[in-house]
């Protein structure tokens, strides 16, 4: 009788522990989603309105793509809480208090993005559904073209930038030394190739892996492009074990600041480590494209942008297209006369 009561009481302890795993798992497969959906949480479309009246998960909400509502167009910095609050309430979106689960396609980082966003103004952290609309179609479960609106809410968010850091912390991490900081950018992003801010590189002393690095397979994007491949599947996280050997060489009880050009990529990023068991994760807000702008930080592999031979590349560019537009008009069918 005992041994019978003992297991019991074993069985619903287990029970519980895989519980509560669940409920702090940050990522979600279908299931995950389904089941979220019959708990009653939020389900937020964060891709842009046309794609989600092409057809979405039923019952999910749709304000705007995300990545255009939370990212100023030139410092592509989240807006302030004021903004944000006036966001989400009037989606009806009560961060301080509901559960939400974001998608968006297969692997977006907008998506992890976004759900990044409900804890940066002070509510939980959004879990996400990685396998997005993609995973949703290929499983079979219904699409919905009608639109999903909740009740507006008068939200007043006191809090912002909460889980970051910017540039003037970065800096003074760097130059204490002994920081763990990981960019999330490609190679040739990260060596200075490739510039897409005033200068290019890296932060001093950062650790180079590419967000992609999290998925089976990398490369998938550029085999859809080419046609090699036919779906996203590709765009799947690797298994936990392939993921901790990834990250091995970075301490999890160390905090670790993560960044990219705009803290999109970086998001996702930060979650991959969050759900490995890293402790104290930060995304780096402003990245790359705030750090390379101050001039006296220090980087590695630092490129500068030749202004002038950029406008020369431009004009070349511009002649070459009234060439083009000439010739082409040169080949219309004369009116008759």
């Amino acid at each position: 009788m005992h041994r019978t009561l003992r297991r019991v009481a074993i069985g619903l302890a287990l029970a519980a522990h895989a519980a509560f795993a669940f409920a702090q798992s940050l990522i979600v497969d279908t299931a995950g989603l389904e089941q979220a959906l019959a708990r009653g949480a939020v389900v937020w479309d964060a891709r842009g309105p046309a794609d989600y009246a092409a057809g979405h998960v039923p019952g999910a909400v749709n304000f705007g793509a995300a990545g255009d509502l939370f990212r100023d167009a030139n410092r592509e910095d989240p807006p302030s809480a004021a903004v944000a609050a006036q966001l989400f309430g009037t989606a009806g979106i009560d961060i301080a208090n509901r559960e939400v689960v974001v998608y968006g396609g297969k692997g977006d980082p907008i998506a992890y993005f976004a759900a990044r966003m409900l804890e940066y103004y002070g509510g939980r952290h959004g879990r996400v559904y990685h396998g997005g609309i993609d995973d949703w179609r290929a499983a079979g479960r219904p699409l919905s073209t009608q639109a999903t609106k909740l009740p507006p809410l008068a939200l007043e968010l006191k809090a912002e930038r909460v889980g970051t850091l910017w540039t003037h912390e970065v800096i003074d991490r760097v130059k204490a030394g002994g920081a763990q900081i990981l960019d999330t950018r490609t190679e040739r992003e990260f060596s200075g190739e490739d510039i897409r801010a005033i200068r290019g590189g890296h932060i001093a002393g950062a650790v180079n892996i590419p967000y992609e690095a999290n998925w089976v397979d990398p490369d998938t994007p550029s085999k859809l492009a080419s046609r090699r491949v036919q779906n996203k599947d590709g765009m799947s996280l690797k298994p936990a074990d392939q993921l901790r050997s990834l990250y091995a060489r970075l301490d999890p009880s160390k905090e670790t600041v993560v960044y990219c050009q705009s803290g999109v990529r970086a998001s996702e990023t930060a979650v991959v480590l969050r759900e490995l068991g890293f402790t104290d994760v930060k995304v780096y807000e402003p990245s790359w494209l705030g750090y390379a702008g101050v001039l006296s930080a220090p980087a590695g592999n630092e490129v500068f942008v030749n202004v002038g031979a950029l406008n020369g590349q431009i004009a070349s560019m511009q002649a070459r297209l009234r060439q083009l537009e000439a010739a082409l008009q040169a080949l219309q069918p004369k009116p008759a006369q």
